[in-house]
């Protein structure tokens, strides 16, 4: 079956290529009021692919047909950093901070009130220590000891439980690295990047469920996600790899997690293989450069995550003994010295980052990072003037999932309370969509565009582009099309 869109607004990019001469590394007003080709036209779809554009295309017997009304029809949305697995689970969790969960009395109240599981666990996500301090076994348990309990901080690295949690799991016998523990040997409940450890010795309830996840997506007008979920098993693997083949995530699902050597569950594809450059454990620069090798070897690039710039720096020389790769990126970035932006340009390195995380963190950020280093925080115009593809995404459930709120925080840059952070680096509506747009495999290449040829992923508006932009809102998604499919409402 065909499917014929009639009178689509279309809209071509502000500039010849999506490195520094495009719009998203020109003067951001300047760029959006030259945006070009602005169109009104029909779209035909068949067999997954757009098949013809053009003024008044007449339809055919027995096709489909959905009246645009001048609506803008756009490239679908990719997220370029997220958990699926997590996701899910956060959806039948208790939310453990902001905005739900401020203080230590909403803490206990929404632990008590919490379902638990089928084998009587509580979970908890989205903890911060401005709720209730630095939370360790005891500490949760007079917020709640009943019930097994495990906290995840929102930061995704650490798990808090509670005493209770603790004997299940056996801590005090416990060898992993990650059980933090008392200047005594006794565990203090908190467990950092222990998540496979703690999964093995949990009630075993297998992957969750990602048709709600996919579901989700689509709404939002995203038909691509890249899972940066490092090492992945089997079966997380497998799971996703069934949901995918399955419908039950619709999008095109990149992972960063499959194991070097190991294909990809069909269905899905292997992108650059993933690095934890964890704050706590900052691997030598040799060790790093090795693991960067072996996967280079196999002919995969890297993603690295960096958050501080001690990590970003001791990549930079890794990544000189070992070799550069094209595809070779960095997830977060969350900072970045002005000083290194040039040498990220020059090692063609791109930049996954989440400017999400303004939105919902700038405060923090505000009161814990030196005065000095807040124009580092979560670049993006500096990189893309500087020649760096940039990416934007969510890292979901840790940052917000919603792309268009990602959107206006990388124009906006505001905190909750509406200081600016880093007004200097901020993108115009259309730079922020392009980088939103990009193929999951070449993330800050230039956005495809509605032409014909092109595979049918599609996000139909409500309104003219112009309009979208000026308020971004999930609101104003009406369909969103995969592989020449339209999703349900």
């Amino acid at each position: 079956m065909t499917l014929l869109l009639r009178a689509a607004e279309l809209s071509g990019h502000t500039g010849p290529d999506g490195r520094a001469t495009d719009s998203r590394a020109s003067d951001s007003r300047a760029a959006d009021s030259r945006a070009a080709d602005v169109r009104i036209a029909d779209v035909r779809i068949a067999d997954g692919r757009v098949t013809e554009v053009g003024p008044a295309l007449p339809r055919r017997p027995g096709e489909a047909l959905l009246e645009c009304r001048g609506g803008a029809l756009v490239t679908g949305l990719c997220d370029h950093h997220l958990h699926l697995h997590a996701l899910a689970a956060a959806d039948r969790s208790v939310a453990c901070g902001p905005p739900t969960v401020r203080d230590r009395a909403g803490l206990a109240d929404a632990l008590a009130a919490a379902p638990a599981d089928e084998h009587g666990w509580v979970r908890g996500v989205g903890y911060v220590d401005t709720v209730a301090g630095d939370l360790d076994s005891a500490g949760l348990d007079v917020l709640h000891a009943a019930r097994p309990v495990r906290i995840q901080h929102r930061g995704g690295a650490r798990w808090t439980v509670n005493t209770t949690a603790a004997a299940r799991l056996a801590l005090t016998s416990a060898s992993h690295p990650g059980v933090e523990r008392n200047g005594d040997g006794t565990p203090t409940g908190r467990l950092w990047r222990a998540d496979d450890w703690m999964r093995a010795r949990l009630p075993n309830t297998g992957p969750p469920d990602l048709a709600a996840v996919g579901a989700r997506l689509a709404r939002l007008g995203i038909t691509a996600v890249t899972d940066a979920t490092p090492d992945l098993d089997t079966t997380a693997l497998d799971a996703i790899g069934t949901a995918a083949r399955g419908g039950a995530l619709p999008q095109r699902v990149h992972l960063l997690g499959v194991p070097l050597g190991t294909p990809a569950p069909e269905g899905t594809t292997a992108g650059p293989y993933k690095i934890v450059l964890a704050d706590s454990d900052l691997p030598d620069p040799d060790s790093l450069a090795d693991r960067i090798r072996a996967a280079h070897t196999t002919g995969r690039a890297i993603a690295a995550h960096c958050v501080t710039r001690e990590a970003l720096i001791l990549l930079l020389v890794a990544l000189d003994a070992a070799g550069h790769r094209p595809g070779d990126r960095i997830e977060h970035a969350a900072l970045v010295p002005a000083e290194l932006l040039g040498d990220l340009a020059a090692r063609g390195l791109r930049v996954i980052t989440q400017p999400g995380f303004l939105a919902h963190r700038g405060d923090d950020y505000l009161r814990e990072v030196p005065t000095a280093e807040h124009p580092d925080l979560y670049r993006c115009h500096s990189l893309l003037h500087a020649g760096v593809p940039l990416a934007l995404s969510s890292d979901a459930p840790h940052g917000p999932l919603d792309p268009w709120s990602v959107l206006a925080a990388a124009v906006r840059r505001r905190t909750p309370t509406g200081a600016v952070l880093g007004p200097a680096e901020r993108l115009s509506p259309r730079q922020a969509l392009d980088a939103l747009r990009t193929p999951p495999e070449a993330p800050g290449a230039r956005p495809p565009t509605v032409t014909p040829g092109t595979q049918a992923n599609l996000v139909l508006l409500h309104t003219p582009l112009a309009t979208a932009l000026a308020s971004p809102d999930a609101r104003v998604v009406r369909h969103t099309i995969i592989r020449g499919q339209l999703m349900a409402e």
